[in-house]
Order: C-alpha cells, then structure tokens, then sequence
C-alpha cells in the first residue's frame, strides 16, 4: 500500500478529545458530519487544508484519552492516507487498524509541515521528498497489513468470513 500527499505537523500528546472534540457529541451518529472538525481543537483549520491521501504528523503519545473509534474513523473520513508518530495511545493505535487507518510508529522529528511524503505501509519506508530523505518505521504485522488492505477489521471478516490469519 503505497500512499502520496502533504504532512500536517502536531505535537506530543493529541488526545483523541483534540481529534474528536467533546462539545460534538452529538454529531456521534453522523461522522462524515463530525469529520468536518476533525483534529479543529489543535489546529482549527486542518479539516479545511487537509487533502486526500495527505498525512497527520504526531509526535508522542498520539490518540491518548478515551476509546471512542470516532477518533480514527473521522481522522479516515477526512482523507487522511495514515498517521505517523512517535508513539501511540494503545487503545487509538488497534481502533486505527481496526477502522482501516494506517499507523506508523516512527521518528517524526524530521519531518515538518507542508514536506511531501511517500509512504510504503508495507514496508514501513517513509521518504520525505522535500527534504530528500527515507524515515524507517517500525513494521506493521502482517496480519495488519492484511487488515488495511482489506478495508479494516469487519471488511477483512466479511471477504474471509472470520479471521484469517494466513494469506
């Protein structure tokens, strides 16, 4: 799964409330709705610059706070190709998979607003075009590889009819 576009940079610690914002509940039961203020409480204009396939940028502990999949799923909605951090709430990190989302662990310090990446999820390889540069990140499972190739958790059991472990 190879993915382009543009990194939208943020900082350690963004909660999944900072993503999802709180005073939206009630846009629970229309995502695509919600999706609109994606990530708006640590940058108020991301929903309106991010493009499809472009990369939200996080540093450590990305996803913190409660585990509401809404968090990931609007992240998805919005167009986001995957996100990309130093490290990441346990809970946020296995719903981004389970929705479809990709996740990368990996170095971020490098990377910087508006540099166009290219990302091999399989591989784990990010190439920062701008600054001519190749990011390692720590490589997914294959059985998640399988899971973002499918669509997410309940895509993938529907096409297997369960969980599939091999190929």
């Amino acid at each position: 799964m190879q993915i382009k576009g543009k990194a939208h940079k943020f900082g350690d610690n963004i909660s999944t409330d900072h993503i999802a914002p709180g005073r939206l509940f009630h846009l629970r039961t229309n995502l695509p709705e919600l999706a609109k203020h994606v990530l708006e409480d640590a940058d108020p204009e991301f929903a309106k610059k991010v493009q499809p396939g472009d990369f939200v940028v996080g540093g450590r502990n990305f996803g913190l706070g409660s585990s509401r999949e809404h968090a990931p799923t609007i992240i998805k909605l919005a167009g986001v190709g995957a996100v990309l951090a130093q490290s990441f709430a346990r809970i946020f990190y296995r719903n981004a998979i389970n929705v479809g989302l990709p996740v990368l662990i990996c170095d971020t310090s490098q990377i910087d607003a508006g540099d166009d990446l290219e990302v091999d999820v399989s591989k784990g390889e990010i190439k920062d075009i701008t600054k001519g540069i190749t990011i390692q990140a720590k490589p997914l499972p294959s059985v998640m590889i399988r899971i973002l190739n499918d669509g997410g958790l309940l895509e993938h059991f529907r096409k297997h009819g369960g969980f599939a472990l091999d190929g």
